[in-house]
């Protein structure tokens, strides 16, 4: 009886830990964008997400991620967010195991944005 008591304990303990980087930093990050001119629509992933200047929250990803801004009578232009590897997700290799880094991975937490402010200047259109 108190070998199970210790198993259950051990188990409860190791799936707590389990996915570290989704649970201690989120699964977004806060960014700020800037334009010249102000006024211009960031879109990520086709949703429009806020207007210059102002700060949003952009959901983690292992894929490649870009914002466009879009301001009538200039040109669009695309962005791609820098990001690098969560550290906090190396407590899963020793704690969490396969399950928590597969959880990490999924929800896109391996990774976090690197640069927390982007400034563009756009291009006037052509008349």
């Amino acid at each position: 009886m108190k070998n199970n008591l210790s198993i259950v304990l051990l188990l409860g303990i190791a799936l707590s830990t389990t996915s570290c980087a989704t649970i201690f930093t989120g699964t977004n990050d806060k960014i700020s964008f800037n334009s010249t001119p102000e006024g211009a629509t960031v879109f990520h992933k086709g949703i429009e997400k806020c207007v210059t200047p102002c700060t949003t929250k952009i959901p983690r990803s292992l894929s490649k991620q870009m914002v466009t801004f879009e301001k009538e009578g200039f040109n669009n232009q695309e962005v791609k967010l820098d990001k690098n590897f969560n550290a906090v997700t190396l407590l899963n290799i020793l704690f969490g195991g396969a399950i928590g880094v597969g959880i990490d991975a999924a929800t896109g937490s391996l990774t976090k944005y690197s640069t927390k402010k982007y400034d563009v200047e756009l291009e006037a259109k052509p008349q």
